[in-house]
């Protein structure tokens, strides 16, 4: 090791209890990350949000994904001053990737994150990305951002690191402190770092990957494999709609043989599955490579909400009263981020029906703000509806009993269940269904 090797390597490649870790960004990512770590080390989160920062300190997390007696309990420090961090050993940057009206890589969070961070890097700091990108973003984008902030050698002075985030969103078996961390180093002890400070953080252990690209390009094709697949499923249930035949019907005979992949069809949102294809064909253009099947599959997964909209709109009279129950991206989440349901909101009003939403996890101020959309409050007073949606599978809904389902429609209504929810449920033969 060098004298300006990172400081938090004590002997034997082992990090001091006593080294300093921040995490950059508190959300669905980073607020998990800092909860395990916090349990090894020192941590000190930071959030450019005093709200978010507020409500953790209260011992509330609004996206669900640590309960408050876990979060109560934490040692983890709090701040929205970044200079606070300055003396951290490991910042771990979680900042969300999202894309542009064009659907090109924005990476001004990441690009702000870096900027905030340079000035207060001290000579021996790891800066570790754990956001989704394309590969080369953390060496050629966050690097060369970090060098000019801080004054300090990339590689002599600092280093970079990547460990991509495989949070799961409302997904309380594959959690953090649980799931295989993959890791990367700009230099192998800075590797040798990373592999123990997660590896403290997680019981299931961690993979070293080649490099940092090789690293950055495994994430996003996670998710883009993922999108290709409900794609596929996507397009053969625009197919059996034709037939007449339901996908879930057609599916579950399909999934009799041993490795068929279980996907389902639906609607693709949220901030990853929707978002890191646009990363990975932006990097295949730029190096000259037309990345037609995986724009395809983005074709198809954002045609699906008016696919819906229109089959709906459909089968039931002009003018018809619609509910919509859910809004967020996913089941049993609060997240709205790039929630497709509003697709559906839009395209059955475009289509000249009236239309309400429900939805007990997601913020009315959020939906209201971002939206436009005024979310009903109690399901047990809405009534009268020409026809129910069902757009996510909250337990709520899928708990509904076959009475207060029918209850929300007039007699001769239509129930539409998008993620078959109730497809095994015996209704009157007065109610119209329809289904994937």
């Amino acid at each position: 090791m060098t004298a300006t090797a990172p400081t938090a390597l004590g002997q034997d490649q082992e990090i001091s209890r006593d080294a300093l870790i921040s995490v950059v960004g508190l959300g669905y990512v980073g607020l998990p990350l800092a909860v395990a770590l916090s349990r090894q080390f020192n941590v000190i989160g930071f959030d450019i949000s005093e709200d978010r920062v507020s409500e953790l300190l209260s011992g509330h997390d609004r996206t669900m994904e640590i309960d408050p007696p876990v979060l109560r309990a934490s040692t983890m420090d709090y701040t929205t001053d970044i200079a606070k961090t300055a003396d951290a050993d490991i910042h771990i940057v979680t900042v969300p990737t999202p894309v542009d009206e064009g659907n090109k890589p924005d990476l001004k969070p990441l690009e702000a994150a870096c900027k905030a961070i340079a000035p207060i890097l001290k000579k021996g700091a790891i800066v570790v990305v754990e956001s989704t990108v394309y590969p080369g973003v953390t060496e050629d984008f966050c690097g060369p951002l970090l060098e000019e902030g801080s004054g300090l050698k990339c590689g002599e002075e600092f280093y970079l690191g990547y460990s991509p985030e495989r949070i799961n969103p409302g997904d309380k078996v594959h959690t953090v402190d649980k799931i295989i961390k993959v890791v990367a180093g700009q230099t192998d002890d800075v590797a040798d770092i990373l592999e123990v400070m997660y590896g403290a953080a997680t019981t299931g252990g961690t993979f070293r990957a080649r490099n940092i690209k090789t690293a950055e390009a495994a994430k996003v094709i996670e998710n883009a494999q993922r999108d290709i697949n409900i794609a596929f499923i996507n397009e053969a249930t625009m197919i059996f709609q034709k037939l007449g035949l339901s996908a879930y019907d057609v599916l579950e005979t399909a999934g009799t043989k041993w490795n068929f992949l279980n996907f389902t069809p639906g609607l693709v949102g949220g901030h990853c599955i929707g978002i890191d294809p646009f990363y990975l064909a932006h990097r295949a253009s730029e190096v000259g490579h037309d990345p037609d099947l995986i724009l395809t599959g983005r074709r198809i997964n954002e045609s699906m909400a008016g696919f819906i909209a229109e089959s709906v709109g459909s089968r039931i009279p002009e003018g018809s009263r619609v509910l919509v129950l859910g809004l967020t991206f996913k089941e049993n989440v609060p997240d709205l981020r790039n929630t497709k349901v509003t697709e559906i909101v839009s395209g059955l009003t475009e289509l000249g029906h009236s239309v309400d939403v429900h939805d007990p996890l997601a913020d009315k101020a959020e939906a209201q703000q971002f939206f436009d959309i005024d979310l009903e409050e109690n399901l047990k007073n809405l009534n009268g509806y020409d026809a129910v949606v069902g757009a996510v599978a909250h337990d709520v809904y899928r708990e509904l009993s076959d009475a207060a389902l029918e209850g929300i429609i007039k007699e001769g209504g239509l129930i539409a269940d998008i993620k078959g929810i109730w497809r095994d449920r015996e209704l009157s033969a007065a109610t119209k269904r329809w289904q994937l």
